[in-house]
């Protein structure tokens, strides 16, 4: 049964025990048996395949030769092309809408409330977008390319706030800062040096809880008491917990890279390749804004 937290659920190709077949070590393009660990192997499990012998092309095996399954091309099946597609696509739809809304939405001292305003209705909107789609049962691509060009009007206007009022080339230095996150963790992944598993997935996800939950009791105070609140997101417990989020959305991206191999191994229907552009752009948006933010409290230090 999928999860249904928006933030932590990291929504993909698990149907019985949440985890995307953790249990398991399938590899892309190599045997997957239909054991308990295989949401796409199970009899009563797979709600993609009647007959998960007959259906899944990665539960197929040679029983007289004792030959390892093959992977043809399936029609209706994920591919990795689908995926890289659709994420192509949605972090696309948000790096145009962010750029109109930074040319259109000036930030200087006679529209900069004006320009905020739009960029945190633009914040509540997508939060808003992300919780319904994170709801539903399958994924809409009207709804994630809505949400990825709402959230590009924000990032928008709070990346030319901090580029042009506090630090000069802040936003190209936290694109480039999110590139390297996601290669550096893809390289980890693939050679092995991340092992994504069930003891990693609840260590990330304790760690995210308390995270944002302290992040909510900050901005509360923040909000009814002024100033930076209890001061975790400014000076150097700001610079402390910018590194503490990068390291959590590198470790998210983890996850969305083990949910994306296991739903090609399993073979997940074509629509949730919607779900990993969907995931991939939460935990990119996530990794981009504490790189602006880290790099706003090293130039207001200086």
């Amino acid at each position: 049964m999928r999860s249904r937290n928006p933030v932590f659920s990291r929504r993909g190709f698990s149907r019985d025990n949440g985890y995307a077949g953790f249990s398991t070590a399938p590899q892309a393009g190599g045997p997957a048996v239909a054991t308990q660990g295989n949401p796409y192997a199970q009899p009563t499990g797979n709600p993609y395949a009647q007959n998960p012998y007959a259906q899944n092309p990665y539960a197929q095996q040679d029983l007289q030769h004792g030959a390892p399954p093959q992977a043809p091309a399936v029609p209706g099946r994920m591919t990795l092309d689908d995926v890289i597609i659709r994420t192509a696509s949605t972090l696309g739809v948000l790096v145009v809408t962010a750029a109109l809304a930074w040319a259109l939405l000036p930030v200087d001292d006679a529209n900069i409330s004006r320009s905020y305003g739009i960029g945190i209705g633009a914040a509540l909107l997508g939060m808003v977008l992300a919780l319904v789609q994170s709801f539903k049962r399958k994924a809409s691509p009207a709804l994630i390319l809505t949400y990825a060009a709402v959230e590009g009007v924000f990032l928008g206007v709070i990346s030319s706030v901090v580029d042009n009022r506090i630090a000069d080339g802040a936003a190209m230095q936290a694109v480039l800062g999110t590139m390297a996150v996601f290669a550096g963790v893809l390289v980890a992944y693939k050679a092995g040096w991340i092992r994504v598993n069930r003891r990693f997935y609840g260590f990330v996800m304790a760690a995210a809880l308390g995270f944002i939950l302290l992040m909510g009791v900050n901005l509360l105070f923040a909000v009814f008491g002024g100033g930076d609140g209890l001061g975790f997101r400014s000076g150097p417990l700001g610079i402390i917990f910018g590194i503490v989020g990068i390291i959590l959305g590198a470790c998210f991206l983890a996850l969305d890279f083990k949910q994306v191999e296991d739903g090609l191994a399993y073979g997940a229907p074509r629509e949730e390749a919607w779900l990993a552009a969907f995931g991939l752009t939460l935990t990119l948006v996530w990794i981009y804004l504490e790189f602006l933010r880290l790099i706003a409290i090293f130039s207001s230090s200086d």
